[in-house]
């Protein structure tokens, strides 16, 4: 159910590499500001960067009236009110409209608009030949890229203890390369929840489609520990493979988000 077929990349991305990199980043970005007092370890290495992070948060703090999650109150927003505030919507689990389907993945918050970065697609990315059989057993999220890369979006099983395994063997320092929170029922990034949205049905045409993206070696170190994807060998020197989700339509609050499995371009 997760094989793709297209004839070239270029032919699959509804917007550009540049626009996903932005939403990542303005989404990252926020997370961090919210979490600031948690981020100490980390701008402690980092001096340039918590001058341009403390310049963000002051700023912040000057709308306060207009945003309900501020600094000054000392109060911290949940990622889903920060992605609401960043974005304009939120989404999230829950119990999926399709009869039988399981959880699905539904636009609890606000307006998204169509060609839109609305979620992203989790877990353990594997390259070419790399020994995935026991993981795949029965494993309903595997993922296929278009190249044959294949990403493994169980967060159960033995899934969940290689991920977790790949992502504290790369942790430098107070850095960290990847997010785990996506394994639990509380993701610190909200976006992480990808590998639940259903395929479409006659009832229910598809809304979003899958989208690949190489992160870029420039994206920021502080900012990596919101990406939920980990390459399975550690010693890869490509970019870290994340698929994302995007509108194909409007959506509004309350919609649950369906996907094409079978993407067929010519």
């Amino acid at each position: 159910r997760t094989l793709r077929y297209v004839s070239e990349s270029s032919q699959d991305k509804i917007i550009s590499d540049e626009d996903v990199f932005e939403t990542l980043l303005r989404t990252f970005k926020a997370l961090f500001i919210n979490d600031f007092s948690r981020q100490a370890d980390i701008l402690a290495l980092l001096p340039e960067v918590k001058c341009q992070y403390l310049e963000l948060l002051t700023a912040g703090q000057e709308q306060s009236e207009v945003n309900p999650c501020n600094h000054q109150s000392q109060r911290v927003c949940s990622p889903e009110e920060v992605l609401f505030n960043t974005l304009g919507f939120s989404v999230s689990r829950d119990r999926s409209s399709l009869v039988s389907a399981g959880t699905g993945v539904f636009v609890t918050k606000g307006f998204v608009p169509r060609g839109t970065v609305v979620s992203m697609y989790p877990g353990t990315v594997y390259r070419k030949h790399e020994p995935i059989f026991f993981q795949s057993l029965g494993n309903p999220f595997i993922f296929r890229c278009i190249d044959g890369i294949l990403i493994d979006g169980n967060d159960k099983g033995l899934s969940r203890s290689v991920y977790r395994s790949c992502s504290r063997r790369d942790q430098l320092g107070p850095f960290h390369m990847s997010d785990e929170s996506w394994l639990t029922a509380a993701p610190q990034n909200p976006l992480a929840v990808g590998q639940y949205v259903n395929n479409c049905s006659h009832e229910k045409a598809a809304n979003v489609c899958y989208q690949e993206f190489d992160v870029p070696g420039h994206f920021p170190v502080e900012l990596k520990q919101y990406l939920p994807n980990i390459v399975y060998s550690h010693d890869t020197e490509s970019h870290l493979r994340c698929v994302v989700l995007v509108t194909l339509r409007d959506i509004k609050q309350g919609e649950e988000l369906f996907s094409n499995y079978y993407t067929v371009v010519s």
